[in-house]
This record gives structure tokens, sequence and C-alpha cells, in this order.
């Protein structure tokens, strides 16, 4: 199976768009467009995945520079996400103090 990362795609791209293009190269198994988790609006761009590692390449041959709408998608290999150096809360190099200790302190404002 190979991801495919579908960029500069229009805000009101849907997902059966998406599997419509891609289902004509090969078995599509889920195309997602990414939404902002805030406004849940389209951030336009999308992966999709072709379980099929030579129909995928042939996809993203074919595909990559096409338009879709007005716009010329960008199509290739989704990469794999990088790790950043901000951790999330569980991750802290350092525990949190508790809440009795933090409480007494008077913010400066």
């Amino acid at each position: 199976m190979k991801n495919i990362y579908v960029g500069n795609l229009d805000s009101t791209t849907t997902e059966d768009q998406l599997r419509a293009l891609f289902q004509s190269h090969g078995t599509v198994q889920t195309a997602t467009v990414v939404k902002d988790r805030d406004t849940g609006r389209s951030r336009c761009f999308a992966f999709v995945e072709m379980t099929n590692d030579n129909e995928a390449d042939a996809a993203i041959q074919a595909l990559d520079g096409t338009l879709l709408g007005e716009r010329p998608i960008k199509v290739n290999e989704a990469r794999p996400k990088l790790e950043t150096e901000s951790k999330s809360r569980d991750q802290r190099k350092h525990p949190r103090e508790p809440l009795e200790i933090r409480k007494h302190r008077q913010h400066r404002y």
C-alpha cells in the first residue's frame, strides 16, 4: 500500500472527487482531505492510499500537474511526518509541579 500526497487543492474539493480521480488508475483504499481542526475548513491538501504500489506510481506520474477544478495539483509519494522539537504534555522532560505548589504563585500582571 502506498500513501500519496495531493497538494494545491481547491478548498471545495471533496473526498469523493479525489477518489473518482484516482480510481481511474487503480484501487483506492482511502481518500482524505485534511481539514483545519478549529474551523473545519479544508487545508487544501489531501492523502490518498492505493493498495497496489505500481498503480500508485502510475497515478502519481499521470496526475502530477493536471488541473483539478482550475488549479494544477501537486501529486507525489507522501513522506513520513518529521518529529518536532515540541513535545506533548505527556512527554515533558521534567514533570510539572503539583497544583498545590503552583497555586500560591502570584501572576506578574
